[in-house]
């Protein structure tokens, strides 16, 4: 297993962690999808050094919380190059080589948001909508290689985005952090936010063999809180 980031000592925590926890090998390499430069290092870095790669999981950061008119052009651009842009460039370097093998898995991490629009989150709906477009597209594509493209949606997380977000909207209406993780946990059927290792069980699903006809779907992992049929 390889993962990869931008800031290498949460890489190598993260890694410890993984390791402990699995006893799997797991590498790092230090990589911003957001940059051309730095993601075509990173997939011919991983080539060279452990093999090929039969399964990407794209899961980019966040855009700060705003509105959809709050956002400026610079910060569009930003969200632009990190949402879609770069996990785009990442499966385009990675997929013809795993039609070329006769498997492969790529996914997508959005969020629900795509789904259940957040208006908070403007950014982060617009562009992962892009990217579950993007996503569809490239399973009619690659299909017949035995090649799988899905995305996976998260809802609420125990996550430091989470609580980043509801940060910033504490300061925008002046209420309490406490206040609003309540109510936010009050509208998911399981009373709870999720945790991090059972978005990972989802993605490891769709990554594995029995999941081999399952392709160009969304899968929603968030407690029945989406209300979409």
């Amino acid at each position: 297993m390889v993962i990869a980031g931008r800031r290498a000592e949460a890489l190598d925590a993260a890694a410890v962690r993984l390791r402990e926890r699995s006893g799997a090998a797991v590498h790092t390499v230090v990589c911003d999808v957001s940059r051309a430069d730095s993601a075509e290092a990173a997939v011919s870095e991983v080539d060279s050094r452990y093999g090929p790669l039969g399964v990407l999981v794209l899961n980019a950061g966040g855009p700060p919380p705003g509105r959809i008119l709050e956002i400026g052009d610079e910060q569009w651009l930003e969200a632009y190059e990190l949402l879609l842009l770069g996990p785009l460039r990442m499966a385009r370097m990675a997929l013809p080589g795993m039609a070329a093998r006769g498997f492969g898995r790529v996914v997508f991490v959005t969020s629900t948001a795509v789904r259940q629009p957040q208006p908070d989150l403007a950014a982060s709906v617009v562009l992962r909508s892009a990217v579950t477009a993007a996503a569809k597209l490239l399973s009619r594509e690659f299909a017949a290689d035995g090649v799988t493209v899905n995305c996976l949606a998260p809802g609420a997380t125990a996550t430091e985005r989470r609580r980043r977000i509801l940060e910033s909207r504490a300061r925008a209406t002046g209420r309490g952090h406490d206040e609003l993780d309540a109510a936010d946990v009050a509208d998911i059927p399981a009373g709870r936010p999720g945790r991090p290792e059972e978005i990972g069980a989802a993605v490891a699903f769709l990554a594995s063999t029995a999941a081999s006809y399952i392709n160009g779907t969304v899968l929603t992992v968030d407690g029945g809180r989406t209300e979409t049929i």
